[in-house]
């Protein structure tokens, strides 16, 4: 079978998702973030003053991550071992996760007491799905920007065209050009997918996650260098 796409393609889908899934989160769960976990301290910390709902999700998004983030690692180890497509299969499992995310926000919501079983339970489908691919990102697609996690890669790129602007390090002008491609492309990306989610959400609601679930298809089916 022919192949298409590669690393490059899959990170770009994946950065887009990230943005993407995380406005949905944010919007419809009472300020989830459910890829960047940190967040969630600073909304938690808000939820806490003002007598909000969500604190029960903000508490819990951290462990979940960690813990799926570690059961990737092992099921990436187990299915190597085996010769199996390890990328293929984890982003697949995160479409399917994405798919549970979109059905139940779709069923239940929206959320008027994101503490509710049902609003728990569709956060914590959202949150797995990004914890996983922050998983995939940093074994699979290593050499690449990360695809949710934009503070650093927006100081870097910053740095790095401050040295080129100024000339400076003349000797490593060309390594930090391509980093400072790669890291912009990926904040776009990122940045479109929330855009693209706060606009749909705004339409459709939680409909707007069928989005989310056929960009990860997209990046699930493709082929490249990083197939296993």
């Amino acid at each position: 079978m022919k192949k298409f796409g590669g690393p490059a393609a899959i990170a770009a889908l994946l950065s887009f998702n990230g943005g993407f899934v995380d406005t949905a989160g944010f919007l419809g769960l009472q300020g989830l973030f459910t890829a960047h976990v940190t967040g969630n301290f600073v909304t938690l910390g808000a939820a806490l003053v003002l007598g909000s709902h969500g604190i029960i999700g903000k508490i819990l998004a951290l462990p979940e991550f960690i813990l799926v983030v570690a059961l990737a690692r092992l099921a990436g180890a187990a299915l190597r071992a085996r010769n199996a497509p390890v990328l293929r299969i984890l982003l697949g499992v995160e479409v399917a996760l994405l798919f549970a995310f979109c059905a139940l926000a779709v069923v239940f919501g929206p959320f008027a007491d994101a503490d509710s079983p049902a609003a728990l339970l569709t956060g914590f489908a959202g949150i797995a799905a990004m914890a996983l691919q922050n998983a995939v990102q940093r074994v699979h697609l290593s050499n690449l920007p990360p695809t949710t996690l934009m503070t650093g890669s927006t100081t870097q790129a910053t740095i790095d065209a401050i040295d080129l602007i100024s000339g400076s390090d003349p000797d490593q002008a060309a390594a930090i050009r391509t980093r400072f491609g790669r890291l912009s492309l990926s904040i776009f990306y990122f940045a479109a997918g929330c855009a693209a989610s706060a606009t749909l959400y705004w339409l459709v609601g939680f409909w707007c996650l069928i989005f989310a679930v056929l960009v990860g298809a997209a990046a699930a089916v493709m082929r490249g260098e990083t197939g296993k």
